[in-house]
This record gives structure tokens, C-alpha cells and sequence, in this order.
């Protein structure tokens, strides 16, 4: 199909239209379900969710013109059912590139045949050295943005979310969406006439590339170019239907810092954007209007980062935001640039500035640099400044690029995981990711701090005196030990015992994600028992700040504080760990509230939902000798079915996953139950305390014939309103009063908004934890067993799901938990806010059931620390809860509750290290020995 058939219907809405009665028509005569088109797209969601080869779809084709009755409109081909699909305005362009990444051949160059640089041919030269002229010899697919935002205004529902940010109530101090930034409102302020149309589009890019083989040995790399559109609410803007695929660099090699050539084309798209685009049509407001966009930010891991922006990331000067001023240090025998010297971010008179020995040797008198704005680098790079950068970048072509605080934001998964992978590597002695070794030795001998760290060569093995960060073999066995026997909840992380090799005592083959669970919450579980105490809070509060930082919901007034703990953390850990540990991800750190303080949380900047769209990517190549050309096809089908979504009922969407079902019919969660059962309640405590006035005052007395006369009282007072003209009592009431049937079904699992519960027994079998359960309730609290006056408040209860019951009211079903509770005995509250509990102290027995839709999943782990106890850790929902008319919000994807709202204060823990120094030999753990 050429791609010059696709049409554009951005300035006629009607046009399409005019599609949708052609494939208006009965799939076979008769047929009342399906049409032409809906038949068609709904094979197409097949096609493009599951990545079906064109040959096997022509196939399937065939069979269901087969099957079907004679006079069918089945499509014979792939070929025919592109012709029907291909009026959607659904295309791409194919440039030719120099295979030397000099030039694009386009506008002035479309018509060469040798690049004007480096003279090399533009065809392909074949295995006998001749040139296949018309064959390209490097190609970039380029999928027009402009088209597919006008057909996002085409879709009534996407033109109304598109406005989602300015019809939302936003809280005042509180950022949870880009909307509420400083960069945000910068646009807002600087170009009002941008800023008053709510229609405008914020945009960000992000590039990477992938291997697109199975083979994991292969080389080959494939770059897309991806924009987000930041408009849409947080539950749709990072998701797979939105994921605009704008480029598609030909591999087998990365362009690096030649990828501004390959961005021309949508750099101009971009110009055109921030000037407007005219006669867009708005589906929800039925009207013509002028579109405009802007980008607001770019996201990449760090390499990418440096070819995005053009700034070096190596040597001394790799911090981008530093610039000359980034705290380096050669160590001489590692042979490697280190990023020590956080205490110039500290306060002017802490104390950590006066302290030599515990850190390079000398005092801090400097002051933190101040980040450079878009208009010093520009001028920096217009000028010829070669040393902090390698080139002038593209985006600096956008008018508005220079006066953005942030323009290439830093990626907090891969900071994560590095730093993760240095703190594992280093604890457990992992090769190729220790920091610690005899290189490392000498480097502190040359500094002139903890000169007795040193190595002591031998004949034929060198000692190296243990440090503060170094385990013992039993330490070791015990970190390992914990990680193998964690359980966590399905979809939590990958099985963690998977990763744990015992008999080396390491942890292998992490991926981002398990860095970041073990960052999150299961590194400062397992290393409760080990290390002295400065060096193991040093590491817990580093874990506790990627807790803080990944919230989704940002208290703008903690954030000062945030930062300044992070820096203390960072001085706490050059004072315990060695030089070389501090690379230029560690000292990245350090920058991360500052971005969030602009640009918002951190989930909407982060490469999670970008990796995860690769690996989709990656999914459509079924021609391994043409990755790039079954990319592009299967983009453009996939996105030929999200349009068609929207207008055609019974079809599903692919990029945006529908809830999972539960196995029963029309369950009610509790909630609604509760609101209509509440005034009753109210009026029974009322009815309680007018016929018992001698017990008016005594609180518990009250409670109790509460609990024991409600329902009877409930089904009478119901009852007796049901008689009555205008009752207002509903239907699911009147049910409920009934009661249940008495024949329960018990399941082994259940399904509540989209979370999975097991019971125990389910659990014991299973690689998984899902038993756990946690309520907050509105209760009495008792002083002793004589208190006749408890106090009501709050209070939490943990338990373990021992059966779940499915009740049956006939019109809808309410499920319940049976659980075993801990008793208060059994529940203990640390110095650090971990919940420990002892699972076998179990209490509450006379109530033991909880509403399904009431019970937050948690789950428990083994302290190390203390033997027959549990932390408990909580589980986070993965997705926005969107509450139509409300706008509250459930939480987002990897989102952790903190353990504290506080880091743990360093004078509790620290030792003040003056100018003699202390001592840095660990005691109670063996000497390492090198051969």
C-alpha cells in the first residue's frame, strides 16, 4: 500500500463520517451485531494485540469469509482490509538518511544522490560492490505529529479529556500533575495568549533505543522517538493509546550525537505547533479553533540525555546542571572521576563543613552552584564552550526552549537502579559492582583519610581491613537469606527468591523495577541487622528519600526540608563509604528535589511507562530482517483500531488495559451499603440513649447494645417506612435488611479492584503473598478492662485472611474476609516507623469479618532483626482510580506508603569525627583477602 493513499480528515470532521456509513453495511446479510467496519476493526484489535504476521491475518481472513454466509463483506486480504482502513488519515513517511547520519534528504537535499558532507552514496551497495540505485542505504521513519493531534480532537471523549487540566480542582501547595508546576505556569505567564487556550497541547519526548532481536547477544539498536501528551489526566496520559510514536531511526547502530539530524523534521513540526495550526476541529465543543503546542521537557536515560541536550557526561565537569562546578575528584589509582563534596550544599555553619578526616581532608568553605538557565548554555555553546558541551542542540530552535527551567529532565528509574546496584554490589562484594578494592585502598591513602584502611600486601594475598560498609560472611548470608524468603503480593515485583544465589551470597540479574521495589521497601528490611548503625541509617535514609521523592502527590512545603536531607545523606555517605562508590548517578541525586520542586512528581518524567511501550515495539517484529519496517505497519494498524474504538460501540481499546472482571455477578463493595446505612445508625444511637437515659453517658454500654439490637431495630424501622407514601428507601436497602442467603460460596481468591486476596491456605502453596490485609477503623479505645469511657478514634488492625465469603443478597453480592487479627500485644511500632507484628498473637476473635471493598492488601516479611516478628510493608494500588464527577484520585503505579514521615536524625546515630579522625576498621568482621 502506498503511502500516499492515507488521507487526513483534520479539516473536515464530517469526512470521516462519511467512512463509517460506507462500512455501514451487515457483515454478511442479515447480521444485526457486526457491520463491515466493526467486524473489521475487531479483527484488527486482534491483529495489532497480539502481533499477527500479515500472512497469518490474510489467512484468518479467508477462513471467516469461509465460515460466514455467501454475500459476506469479509475482506479477502490484508491488502483489501488496509484499503478500507487506510481513509482514517493513518500514515507515515519514509526519509532517506546518510548512512554517516550528515544529512536527511529532504528539502534541499531530496533530490542528491551523495551525501554534501562525506560524499557517500545515497543507495545501498549491494554484496558484489554494486550500487542498488533506488534501494536507500539508511532509512528514519517519520509518523507526522499535526495529523494525529487533529484526530485526537476528532474523538468527543480524548477533545474533552484533552481540557482535563483547567476543569480540575487543584489544591493550593500540593502538586499532582504537571498542571500544577512552576514550568507549567511559566508558559502560562510568559505567552498568556498560549496559556489562555486550554486546548493547547504540553508535550513531552523521549528517546531510547532497543534491541529488537530475541538475541540478547545482538548489537543492533532501533531508536523511536516517542511524545506524551501532558494535558490528559494522570490515568491517561502515560498510557499505551497515548504514546505518540513520532520517529524511527534505522538501526543497526545509534545515531549519538547526530540524533538532531534525524529530529529536523519534527523540530519544524514543532515550530509549526508553537505558531498554530488553523481549522482544527473540536469535537466536544462542535467548533473550529487554532491549535498551538509546546515541549516542555525531555526524558532519557543519561547517555541519551547527553545526546539530547549536547552536554558532556564524563570527566570532570559531568553533571549538566553543575556545569565547571560539579565536585569532582580524580582518584589516581582507579583511574576514575569521582563526584565527592555534597557538604558545599549543606548550611553554612553545620558542622559536617569543619570535619576533615571523615571526608577528603580538608574543610568545605564553597557554596552550591546555581544550576544554568536555557540562556547561559545557549550562549555558552553559541560561543564556542566545548568543554562542559559537545554541541548546540536542536530544541534550542523552539523560541521558547531557552527560558525553560528544565529542559531535559533526569530519569529517577535508571538513578535508582544504579544506585541500588552500587550499594548491592559494594555490601555483598558483587564483581563489576564493587566500589570497594585495593584501588579504592590506595586512593584514601593518597587523600590522607582513613589512612588505616589500607592495603597490607602479603607474598602472595593482600589484606584489606574491613570498612565500614563491609559485611561478614554471616551478614552476607543473612541479607541473602531475607531476600530469598520474601513473599511479596502478585504484580508487586518478580519473584525476589529467583534473583538470590545463595551459595555466592548475591543478588543477580536485577532489573529496574527490583531495584527499585528493594529501594523502596525491601533493602531496608533485609539490612536491619547488619552493619554498625551509621553506616546501615546511612543507606536507610537514602532509601527513605526515593520513597519520598516518588509520591504521587507532592506537599510543596516538606520539599525544603526533603532537600535538605538528602544532602546530609549524601555527606553521611561519603563519610562511611568510599570515593570511588560516588559516580556521577550518586551525585545526580542531589538535583532531584529541584526538578520536582519544578516540574512536579516524578512519575509523569521517569522512563517505566516508556521501557514498558518499547518492549510493546519490540513485540510487533516479525520480520527479523526488516525490525524497523514491521514496527512501523504494526503502529500504524494498532492505531487505525484505537480510532475506530471511539466510535464504533463493542470494539475494546488495546492501549488503555480495561479493568479485570471478578468471578461473580454484580457485586456491591460495601460502600454504597455503608453511605445508605449511616443515618440509621445515627438514629439508633439516638433511640439507644432516649430509651436508656441512666446510660446516656457510659460510651461502651452503649456501643454494645448497639451492636447486639441493630439489625433487628434496622429491618423493623424499614419495615415500618415501607409502608409509608414517598418511603425514598431503595432497592439495594430494602435487600440488604433482608439479609443474605444463607448457602455462602467460599473462595480461595478474589478479585476487588483489581487487587488479588488469597486466603492463607492459598498462600502456603504459592510463590506469593496476597493473605495480608490491613483496616482503618473508627473504634473505641479502651485504657483497661474497668474504662467504662473509651475514647473513639482511629486505629489500625492487621490481619491475615483465613476464608472469603461471598454474600448473596439476591441483586447483588457483598464479599467479606474472614480474618485471624493481631492482637494489640502483638503489635510494636520502632525507632524508624516499621510496623512489627507477631503473627502469632492473634486477638479479636469475636469480630473478625471485614468488608472486601474496606481491607487494604499488605503484606508481611521476617524481621532479620527480631526472630519471630514481621514488618509490615504496605502494598500500592498500580492505577488512578478515576471517580467520574470527583476528582479524587486512588494511587499511582509503584507509588510505596512511607515508613516514617521523618528520616531518622543523625545526632541519634552519628559519631562527630574532628580533627584526628576516628577509628574506620569494622570490628567483629573478617579481613578481606585478594589474591
Amino acid at each position: 500500500m502506498d503511502d500516499n493513499d492515507f488521507g487526513d480528515f483534520g479539516s473536515d470532521p464530517y469526512e470521516f463520517d462519511n467512512v463509517i456509513g460506507d462500512g455501514d453495511q451487515p457483515v454478511y446479510p442479515g447480521c444485526r451485531k457486526y457491520t463491515k467496519l466493526s467486524a473489521l476493526v475487531k479483527l484488527y484489535n486482534l491483529k495489532a494485540k497480539h502481533g499477527m504476521s500479515d500472512v497469518c491475518f490474510t489467512e484468518l481472513l479467508i477462513l471467516q469469509g469461509d465460515l460466514l454466509p455467501e454475500g459476506n463483506t469479509i475482506p479477502t486480504s490484508m491488502y483489501e482490509a488496509k484499503k478500507t482502513l487506510c481513509a482514517l488519515g493513518l500514515s507515515y513517511e519514509k526519509m532517506h538518511a546518510c548512512p554517516n547520519d550528515c544529512i536527511l534528504y529532504r528539502k534541499e537535499y531530496e533530490d542528491s544522490t551523495n551525501c554534501p558532507t562525506c560524499g557517500i552514496s545515497r543507495w545501498k551497495e549491494g554484496k558484489d560492490s554494486i550500487l542498488k540505485e533506488g534501494v536507500p542505504a539508511k532509512v528514519v521513519w517519520y509518523f507526522p505529529p499535526i495529523p494525529r493531534f487533529k484526530r485526537m480532537f476528532q474523538s468527543h471523549e480524548t477533545a474533552k479529556s484533552l481540557t482535563w487540566h483547567a476543569a480540575r480542582k487543584s489544591i493550593d501547595g500540593q502538586m499532582s500533575h504537571p498542571a500544577d508546576s512552576p514550568s507549567w505556569k511559566l508558559l502560562d505567564d510568559k505567552w498568556p495568549e498560549f496559556g489562555n487556550e486550554p486546548r493547547n497541547l504540553r508535550l513531552a519526548l523521549s528517546s531510547d533505543g532497543f534491541n529488537p532481536h530475541s538475541s540478547l547477544s545482538s548489537r543492533y539498536s532501533c531508536w523511536p522517538v516517542i511524545l506524551v501528551t501532558y494535558n490528559l489526566p494522570p490515568w491517561l496520559c502515560m498510557k499505551r493509546k497515548f504514546m505518540m510514536l513520532t520517529l524511527l531511526i534505522f538501526g543497526p547502530k545509534q545515531p549519538g550525537n547526530d540524533i538532531d539530524v534525524y529530529l529536523e523534521p519534527l523540530i519544524d513540526d514543532l515550530k509549526s505547533l508553537w505558531v498554530g495550526i488553523r481549522v482544527v476541529y473540536d469535537a466536544h465543543n462542535g467548533e473550529y479553533f487554532t491549535l498551538r503546542a509546546a515541549l516542555m521537557w525531555t526524558i532519557n536515560d543519561f547517555p541519551a540525555y547527553a545526546n539530547l541536550s549536547g552536554c558532556v557526561i564524563k570527566g570532570y565537569k559531568a553533571c549538566p546542571i553543575c556545569g565547571d562546578d560539579t565536585p569532582s575528584h580524580r582518584l589516581k589509582n582507579g583511574h576514575k572521576i569521582c563526584c565527592i563534596g555534597h557538604r558545599k550544599w549543606l548550611p553554612i555553619n553545620h558542622p559536617y563543613r569543619r570535619q576533615r578526616a571523615a571526608f577528603n581532608g580538608k574543610p568545605e568553605y564553597g557554596i552550591p552552584p546555581e544550576p544554568l538557565t536555557g540562556e547561559e548554555v545557549l550562549h555558552m555553546v553559541e560561543n564556542g564552550d566545548r568543554v562542559c558541551w559537545k554541541k548546540k542542540s536542536i530544541f534550542f530552535d523552539l523560541e521558547y526552549w531557552k527560558y525553560l527551567p528544565v529542559r531535559h529532565a533526569l530519569d529517577v528509574m535508571h538513578i535508582e537502579k544504579n544506585v541500588c546496584d552500587s550499594i548491592i554490589g559494594t555490601l555483598l562484594e558483587i564483581p563489576g559492582k564493587n566500589k570497594d578494592g585495593i584501588a579504592a585502598r590506595l586512593d584514601l591513602l593518597n587523600m590522607g583519610v582513613k589512612t588505616d584502611l589500607q592495603p597490607e600486601y602479603g607474598e602472595r594475598r593482600t589484606r584489606l581491613p574491613p570498612g565500614p560498609w563491609d559485611l561478614s560472611r554471616a551478614e552476607k548470608r543473612e541479607v541473602c537469606n531475607s531476600f530469598y524468603g520474601m513473599k511479596v503480593p502478585e504484580g508487586y515485583s518478580s519473584n525476589i527468591k529467583n534473583l538470590v544465589s545463595l551459595q555466592d551470597s548475591r543478588l543477580l540479574g536485577l532489573k529496574s523495577h527490583d531495584c527499585h521495589t528493594l529501594m523502596q521497601q525491601l533493602l531496608l528490611v533485609a539490612i536491619r541487622s547488619v552493619l554498625e548503625k551509621p553506616a546501615r541509617y546511612a543507606i536507610t535514609r537514602l532509601c527513605f528519600f526515593f520513597n519520598a521523592i516518588c509520591t504521587k502527590t507532592v506537599d510543596v512545603s516538606k520539599l525544603d526540608k526533603l532537600e535538605e536531607d538528602v544532602v546530609v545523606t549524601l555527606c553521611l555517605l561519603e563519610k562511611y563509604f568510599p570515593p570511588s562508590f560516588f559516580d556521577i548517578m550518586v551525585h545526580l541525586v542531589v538535583h532531584l528535589v529541584r526538578e520536582v520542586r519544578l516540574c512536579g512528581p516524578v512519575y509523569f518524567r521517569w522512563m517505566y511507562p516508556f521501557e514498558r511501550y518499547m518492549k510493546v515495539l519490540k513485540g510487533y517484529v516479525q520480520n527479523r530482517t526488516r525490525p524497523e519496517g514491521c514496527i512501523a505497519e504494526r503502529y500504524i494498524a494498532e492505531e487505525a483500531v484505537e480510532f475506530c474504538t471511539q466510535h464504533l460501540s463493542d470494539v475494546s481499546t488495546v492501549g488503555v488495559p480495561s479493568s479485570q472482571k471478578m468471578g461473580v455477578s454484580k457485586p456491591l463493595l460495601g460502600c454504597t451499603n455503608t453511605e445508605e446505612v449511616l443515618p440509621y445508625i445515627k438514629q439508633h444511637m439516638i433511640h439507644i440513649r432516649t430509651a436508656y437515659p441512666k446510660f446516656r453517658k457510659r460510651t461502651k454500654w452503649l456501643q454494645d447494645k448497639h451492636n447486639s439490637t441493630f439489625i433487628q431495630w434496622l429491618r423493623f424501622k424499614v419495615q415500618s417506612e415501607l409502608e409509608e407514601d414517598n418511603h425514598g428507601v431503595s432497592e439495594n436497602l430494602r435487600w440488604l435488611v433482608a439479609g443474605p442467603n444463607m448457602a455462602v460460596p467460599l473462595y480461595r481468591s478474589y478479585l476487588i479492584k483489581d487487587i488479588k486476596f488469597n486466603i492463607k491456605a492459598q498462600d502456603d502453596v504459592r510463590t506469593t503473598q496476597n493473605s495480608g490485609v490491613y483496616l482503618l477503623a473508627h473504634t473505641m479505645q479502651v485504657a483497661s478492662a474497668k474504662d467504662k469511657n473509651p475514647i473513639l478514634s482511629n486505629m489500625g488492625f492487621y490481619g491475615v485472611i483465613q476464608e472469603i465469603w461471598d454474600l448473596d443478597y439476591q441483586k447483588f453480592t457483598i464479599p467479606v474476609f474472614r480474618c485471624d487479627w493481631i492482637d494489640s500485644s502483638g503489635l510494636v511500632v520502632d525507632e524508624l516507623g516499621f510496623t512489627l507484628v507477631d503473627l502469632s498473637k492473634i486477638g479479636h476473635r469475636n469480630d473478625q469479618f471485614v468488608l472486601a471493598s474496606q481491607a487494604k492488601q499488605i503484606f508481611f516479611v521476617d524481621d532479620p532483626m527480631h526472630r519471630g516478628w514481621s514488618v509490615v510493608l504496605s502494598m500500592p494500588n498500580r492505577e488512578y482510580n478515576d471517580v467520574i464527577g470527583d476528582e479524587v484520585l486512588g494511587d499511582v503505579i509503584i507509588e510505596c506508603e512511607p515508613f516514617t514521615r521523618g528520616m531518622p536524625n543523625v545526632d541519634t546515630f552519628d559519631e562527630l569525627v574532628g580533627e584526628l579522625g576516628g577509628q574506620n576498621i569494622r570490628g567483629g568482621c573478617e579481613d578481606i583477602w585478594i589474591e
